[in-house]
């Protein structure tokens, strides 16, 4: 079952290895109920550090956050302060518009 979700946004942060749970925490704080974390590798013009000679990629994490869109602000603050992101080469914080959501049946229960 689909469900439309024009009330939902996905907020994308991709930070710096072992930032992560203090990012989810401080984002449950501000109203999110949950988080989904993936691990990558940085290719952007502050991760060009050299070991002996060799390049190398940094570790990230990329936490994808549903959130209303009614406290999707509240919710990016908390991650901005918890993750140090006013800082240089330290991550990112987007947030998109959903159009559809699967699979989060407490979300579907509310729409209908």
């Amino acid at each position: 079952v689909m469900a439309p979700a024009s009330n939902q946004e996905l907020i994308v942060t991709i930070i710096k290895k072992g930032y992560a749970e203090q990012v989810i925490e401080a984002s449950r704080k501000a109203g999110a109920e949950g988080a989904t974390i993936m691990f990558g590798r940085g290719t952007g013009i502050h991760e060009q550090k050299k070991l002996l000679g060799i390049p190398i990629e940094p570790e990230k994490e990329i936490i994808f956050t549903v959130v209303p869109a009614e406290i999707s602000e509240k919710v990016l603050a908390a991650i901005i302060k918890a993750g140090k992101l006013e800082r240089p080469a330290t991550g990112i914080a987007f947030v998109l518009e959903l159009k559809m959501v699967v699979g989060v049946a407490h979300l579907l229960r509310e729409q209908a």
